[in-house]
């Protein structure tokens, strides 16, 4: 959803439609610190685009098996 200034912010529930999810399963996420990155803006929660695809793309695997990368020990 592009908006006036160029910028494109989407709300819980259009993020929400572009991921597949129920809106209340981002807002579930949001609350345990899980999901996609978003930014408060004078107190609404927003997310870009890119953020969203750049989390799913992180869940990519190439069978059920497949776990995914290690965990950074570092952090």
């Amino acid at each position: 959803m592009s908006r006036t200034d160029g910028a494109q912010y989407l709300t819980t529930v259009e993020a929400a439609a572009l991921l597949a999810l129920a809106p209340r399963t981002l807002e579930r996420w949001r609350w345990r610190g899980l999901g996609p990155r978003y930014r408060k803006l004078g107190g609404a929660v927003r997310y870009v685009p890119a953020d969203l695809t750049a989390w799913a793309d992180a869940g990519t695997r190439s069978s059920t098996s497949d776990r995914g990368p290690a965990p950074d020990p570092a952090t």
